[in-house]
């Protein structure tokens, strides 16, 4: 035998490499320590207006331990927040429907790896192996090859559901397929709809028949028009010159699974409890425990976290880590440009979860408070201002959607002339976003956009380019309409900024339309 390896053994014999002291489990005095820093720091950030308002429950034991809402539910009104308020989870619900998805899979019709093809057979991806080998897991875990939020732009033209995974057959592949984690909404929107369809049942119906009525989350639902019904809800609100102002409505219906579930922060406890209980809830297995916890295996590695350097991934539907101590760490956050920052974070092993969420575009705040409260909770203290690093974080445009790209709003010194508009009147074509026409209006260009005809006017900025005010989740401002111009002086393509940001921007002149 090699000496080394009689070494190695000698060591092993010896134990020299001894193992830490055993952790003490989190205790109640530690929780309580943590609720009262995050409900001080909470109150401090409505009292600051960092958001409009806030809800938190923290779960431990297999209880609710705190409930308090913060702030107000529309500002400029009275009614206050409380912990039935309903508030738009935003992607958080991808966690809450990859535990229908557990469900239905442990009902035994399919599992995670049932392919879409078999269960959605008119559903196609650009290439054909891919449309014959995706599975619900390859969706659920983002590794299908779409590139990251394909599909959320034609949303945002007036696409339903149906109409923007129809086009998704049109989308490109940015990378191999299983070789790249790429965030998705309608590739996890597929797989719930595929995933439903075995069963006969909608999305928004499995959802209410599978999980919500079973578990008692009685203001939850993954349809927009019951969220708009509810009386005690929070409303969106986005800043306009430094105040919190309620302008829009985010409708996320096409995308349900992926984003359309609104709940309350006691419901959402139930939902924490029977999550960190393995799909047990009052003594009562809910949830197929192996199926569930399938969803807390890493799949994809996703970052190597900046202060630890310990690896990240994406199990299904959920954000997977392990911290310092080996403790599985289950999360997920959610955010609409329009009006919701949420996030959810849960330690099994401790029987420990806290869910926040916000009435306002994202700006770090969630994210912040559950993880103060995660720290102090697990260790008895924060080794950083949490809410500090993460509104730096969100500060950052890109975070949040904004990318920015060339500025508009600022005039060319010496513009060049446009074309006559006859020049770049017409209809265009593209097999993912359909048709667009470019058309005159009151002596002005105009671009008629989506399914909805959405009708925007154009201003010339220089040449053949031109600008338009997008709109929609994904809205950056001011983006620009650049057309190519033939020897004839007829346009025969036009490149829109704004909807090539997955490489698709581009349409063609269609000859046989006007």
């Amino acid at each position: 035998m090699p000496a080394y390896a009689e070494a190695g053994q000698s060591v092993a014999k010896e134990n020299v490499f001894q193992a830490d002291p055993p952790r003490q489990p989190t205790s109640d005095a530690q929780v309580q320590m943590a609720v009262a820093t995050v409900e001080k720091l909470a109150q401090k950030e409505i009292d600051e207006n960092a958001v409009a308002g806030i809800a938190i429950a923290v779960v431990h034991k297999d209880k609710l331990v705190f409930a308090k809402g913060f702030g107000v539910r529309e500002v400029g009104k009275e009614a206050k927040i409380d912990p039935d308020t309903v508030f738009q989870l935003a992607s958080v619900s991808k966690s809450v429907g990859a535990t229908v998805v557990s469900e239905l899979v442990g009902e035994g019709k399919i599992t995670w790896d049932s392919k879409i093809c078999d269960l959605d057979p008119g559903f196609q991806m650009y290439d054909p192996w891919v449309t014959s080998q995706i599975t619900i897991r390859d969706f659920y875990s983002h590794r299908s090859g779409l590139p990251e939020h394909a599909g959320d732009l034609l949303e945002d033209l007036g696409a339903d559901g149906a109409q923007v995974l129809y086009h998704l057959r049109f989308q490109k592949p940015d990378s191999s397929f299983r070789s790249h984690y790429a965030y998705t909404n309608f590739g996890v929107t597929e797989a719930g709809v595929a995933a439903t369809k075995a069963y006969g049942l909608s999305w928004d119906d499995a959802s209410q028949e599978k999980l919500y009525k079973p578990l008692g989350m009685t203001s939850t639902s993954s349809r927009f028009v019951d969220y708009a019904a509810r009386t005690n809800k929070a409303l969106g609100h986005v800043l306009v010159n430094g105040k919190w102002v309620h302008k829009f409505t985010r409708e996320p219906d096409a995308q349900s699974p992926a984003a359309g579930v609104s709940s309350s922060v006691n419901d959402m406890a139930k939902w924490m409890r029977l999550e960190i209980a393995s799909g047990k809830f009052e003594g009562k297995q809910l949830v197929d425990k192996k199926a569930l916890e399938e969803t807390y295996h890493p799949e994809m590695l996703t970052q190597f976290n900046p202060f630890n350097q310990l690896p990240g991934f994406y199990g299904l539907g959920m954000n997977v880590f392990y911290d310092e101590h080996g403790r599985l760490r289950l999360g997920h956050s959610g955010g609409f440009a329009m009006g919701a920052g949420t996030n959810v974070a849960m330690v099994p092993s401790e029987e420990l979860g806290i869910v926040v969420l916000t009435n306002s575009s994202p700006v770090g705040v969630a994210e912040g408070l559950a993880m103060t409260f995660t720290e102090i909770g697990l260790n008895g203290k924060q080794s950083h201002d949490w809410l500090a690093v993460y509104k730096r974080v969100f500060s950052n445009p890109a975070v949040i959607g904004l990318i920015e790209g060339f500025d508009f709003s600022k005039a060319p010194i010496s513009p060049t002339p446009a074309s006559p508009n006859s020049a770049y009147l017409g209809t265009y074509t593209n097999d993912f976003f359909g048709d667009i026409k470019i058309i005159e209006k009151d002596g002005e260009l105009a671009i008629v956009l989506g399914p909805k005809n959405l009708t925007v006017a154009m201003k010339h900025y220089d040449r053949d380019t031109f600008s338009y005010e997008t709109g929609g989740e994904n809205a950056v401002g001011l983006s620009g309409i650049t057309f190519t111009v033939a020897p004839d002086g007829k346009a025969i393509r036009v490149l829109i900024a704004h909807l090539n940001d997955c490489g698709e921007g581009t349409f063609e002149r269609s000859s046989n339309k006007k």
